[in-house]
């Protein structure tokens, strides 16, 4: 597709092409001027040097003797560029190669120019402009010496001949080059436009071709291809998330809505407490569902970032363990907890929630006997938490997925609570506390691995420590 001239391209290539043909027509023009100016002062130097030897011989023979030697210089070379002219009080010539005293010649000015028509030329005659210095000798006496200025002219035609040219040739090459610029950013922009155009078309998995340049334009594609992976991952996910909200959140609104019948046609007898404590319990559910998915939206838009603060990790792994330990207890679990300083920047609550759930799944799924852990460790670069257990774990190929929400393990959708009681812990899943897990770890920038701890599963965070 061939740019408008409305288009970028076009407009960088025609600036450029000004500015390059300015460029080089000033530098042409100073080149000009600046020759012109030397051989100015050049030729002047020259009448000056002229004056000087004849200025010497008036002191030492007068009027008579410089006749003399300005008939011998006209005798000697009389196709001289020079010019040399002696007239008296009258202007009348006394010696020279003029026949008559230049009339732009008898004012005031030393320096004066004249159309000079020469005799003895092989042009014929032509008429050239002479320049020449008027000198008033004593007694009235008048002395001109001069250049005629036909070679100081056909050497500026020349100059003039080449800056024409060199003019002629930047500009065919300033078009030439701006044509190669426009169309090799024109080329570049419509290989993205043509990618946005079928990603547009809904071929999210496309992405725009990179040449290996590494130029600027190399890093656009780059980045431009990260976002656009990021925005198929995105759109997966909202896919996936209303195929499983229908999924999840249809059977408990289905009994909630029969429970709610039931507790109406049971509402004149007794016994309709237990219906309707059964109704708010899936009720809660649904909405413990819904505020899951406000947080994670939340934290993937980054929106919490501005609660960053310096805090201690290992003092969040505290407060964790402390809620958790407790319901270790009461299901026959053993707990080992440890940790040391670890200074991170970030947002308190949202780690305290992120080792919450790690630690709620691992009491969820660790079996009576089993053992559960929470450590904080810290070096020279970074903070580590890690929370592992002796649970079924997570078969490597769905360690990925149980990142997405409402993604879970098929074992795991009827695993029903571990233990008696409210507290953390209790309860079927949701699905979506490792994609909370995973949105904190990224809006940190930490590092989220999940690997096999033979038995059972451990979940590895790594941060950033402060400072570094």
């Amino acid at each position: 597709m061939i740019p408008s001239a409305r288009s970028i391209a076009w407009r960088i290539a025609a600036g450029y092409a000004v500015l390059f043909g300015a460029s080089v027509l000033a530098l042409l023009v100073f080149i000009y001027v600046s020759t012109d100016g030397f051989m100015t002062r050049q030729m002047e130097a020259v009448i000056e040097a002229e004056v000087q030897g004849l200025a010497e011989r008036y002191r030492i023979g007068g009027v008579r003797g410089l006749r003399n030697l300005l008939r011998e210089r006209v005798a000697r070379n009389p196709a001289s560029s020079s010019i040399y002219l002696l007239a008296d009080p009258g202007f009348r010539v006394l010696a020279g190669n003029l026949t008559d005293w230049p009339r732009a010649a008898r004012g005031a000015d030393p320096w004066v120019e004249f159309e000079l028509r020469t005799t003895d030329d092989a042009d014929g005659g032509a008429v050239h402009r002479a320049r020449a210095r008027h000198f008033q000798l004593r007694r009235g006496y008048h002395l001109l010496v001069g250049r005629n200025l036909r070679d100081y002219e056909a050497m500026r035609s020349a100059i003039l001949r080449t800056v024409a040219w060199g003019v002629g040739v930047a500009g065919l090459l300033a078009i030439a080059i701006a044509w190669w610029l426009r169309r090799s950013l024109a080329t570049r922009i419509e290989s993205i436009n043509r990618t946005a155009r079928r990603i547009m078309d809904g071929e999210l998995s496309e992405r725009i071709e990179s040449r290996g340049s590494g130029d600027e334009f190399d890093d656009l594609v780059a980045n431009l291809n990260a976002m656009l992976a990021r925005i198929e991952t995105l759109m997966d996910d909202v896919r996936r998330v209303s195929d499983n909200v229908a999924h999840d959140l249809r059977t408990p609104l289905g009994r909630l809505r029969t429970r709610l019948e039931e507790l109406r046609d049971a509402s004149r007898e007794s016994g309709s407490a237990s219906l309707a404590e059964a109704a708010l319990h899936d009720a809660d559910q649904m909405l413990t569902t819904f505020n899951a998915l406000l947080r994670i939206a939340r934290v993937e838009t980054r929106q919490r970032r501005h609660a960053f603060e310096p805090l201690d990790l290992a003092t969040v792994g505290d407060d964790v363990a402390d809620l958790y330990a407790p319901v270790a207890e009461s299901r026959g679990i053993t707990f080992r907890h440890s940790g040391i300083a670890a200074p991170i920047e970030g947002d308190a609550d949202l780690l305290f929630q992120s080792l919450a759930n790690l630690l709620d799944n691992a009491m969820k799924y660790t079996p009576a006997g089993g053992a559960a852990t929470l450590h904080v460790t810290s070096d020279d670069g970074s903070v580590t938490a890690v929370v592992a257990d002796s649970g079924p774990g997570v078969p490597p190929e769905e360690r990925e997925a149980v990142l997405r929400r409402f993604y879970r393990v098929e074992s795991a959708r009827s695993t029903p609570s571990n233990g008696p009681g409210n507290g953390p812990g209790s309860g079927p899943g949701s699905g979506l506390g490792l994609s909370l897990v995973a949105a904190v770890a990224q809006l940190h920038e930490a590092e989220l691995t999940l690997e096999d701890n033979a038995p059972g599963l451990m979940v590895r965070m790594r941060f950033r420590r402060a400072g570094q």
